[in-house]
C-alpha cells in the first residue's frame, strides 16, 4: 500500500460547538461520536474533531497520511530531522496514529490500519 492523505484531525476547544459547524459545513452526520473524538466522512476523506488536541500539542489541523508500516515511515521522518509530537499510540482496534513535526514547524501525521 502506498502512503496517502486521507484522514486530517482538528484539535477543537468546544467539542459540541465544532461538531455543529462541521455536520453544517460537510452537510452530514458523524459516524463517531464520542466525548474524545468526533468523526466525519466526506468523499472519501476522515475529517475528526479532537478535544484533547491542543493538550497534546496540536496547534493547528494535522494531515495523517495512511501507510502500511508506521513505524518505518516514522523513523525516516525522524532521520530527516521531524521531532516526536505524539508516539506510536493504539487509538483502538489495532488502528495505530503517530505524529511529528517537520524541520519547517508542520504537523504531520501517520496512520496504519489492523489490516495493513
Amino acid at each position: 500500500m502506498t502512503a496517502g492523505l486521507r484522514t486530517i484531525i482538528y484539535p477543537v476547544k468546544d467539542l459540541d460547538r465544532a461538531k455543529e459547524r462541521f455536520a453544517a459545513l460537510l452537510e452530514v452526520e458523524p459516524y463517531a461520536d464520542t466525548p474524545y473524538y468526533v468523526g466525519f466522512k466526506d468523499a472519501g476523506q476522515d475529517v475528526g474533531l479532537d478535544p484533547n488536541g491542543h493538550a497534546k500539542g496540536m496547534t493547528g489541523p494535522v494531515p495523517y497520511w495512511h501507510v502500511s508500516d508506521i513505524r518505518g515511515r516514522l523513523a525516516v521522518l525522524l532521520e530527516s530531522g521531524a521531532e516526536v509530537l505524539q508516539d506510536v499510540t493504539d487509538v483502538g482496534g489495532g488502528r495505530l496514529i503517530a505524529s511529528v513535526t517537520d524541520p519547517d514547524g508542520n504537523l504531520v501525521g501517520l496512520l496504519q490500519d489492523p489490516e495493513s
